[in-house]
C-alpha cells in the first residue's frame, strides 16, 4: 500500500488492522508521530487516533487508517513501514531515507 508520504506493506497494514480490531474503545484508527527522545534526537510513535488532527495526512488501509500528525510529515516523506515477525524479535520498522544515524539500541533516529 502506497502513499506519496509514506509506504505501508501488507504485512504492516494486515497488523494494525488487527491491532484495531482487538481494541477496546472505539477508535478511528493509528495516529503516527515523530517526537523528540533518545539519544539520537527522535523517534517513532504509534497512538490510537480517536479524532482527526487538522493538517493530518491519513492513509488509508481498507477498514483501519493510519494518521501522520502534520509535524512528522517532513521527517517520513518516502519512508516504508513494514511488520516483521521472526524468532526473538516482533514488530513495526521504518526504512526511512531521510535517517541520517540511528542510536545504538535503534530506538530513535536523526535526520
Amino acid at each position: 500500500m502506497s502513499d506519496n508520504i509514506l509506504t505501508i506493506t501488507e504485512a504492516a497494514a494486515r497488523r494494525v488492522r488487527e491491532v484495531l480490531a482487538r481494541g477496546d474503545r472505539a477508535v478511528l484508527g493509528l495516529r503516527l508521530r515523530v517526537t523528540e527522545t533518545g539519544c539520537s534526537g527522535l523517534a517513532y510513535n504509534f497512538d490510537f487516533a480517536e479524532t482527526v488532527e487538522p493538517g493530518d495526512e491519513t492513509v488509508d488501509l481498507g477498514v483501519a487508517c493510519i494518521f501522520i500528525e502534520k509535524d512528522a510529515l517532513p521527517y517520513l516523506k518516502g519512508s516504508t513501514l513494514d511488520y516483521t515477525e521472526e524468532k526473538f524479535s516482533t514488530g513495526f520498522s521504518f526504512t526511512n531515507p531521510n535517517e541520517k544515524g540511528r542510536c545504538g539500541c535503534g530506538e530513535s533516529f536523526r535526520v
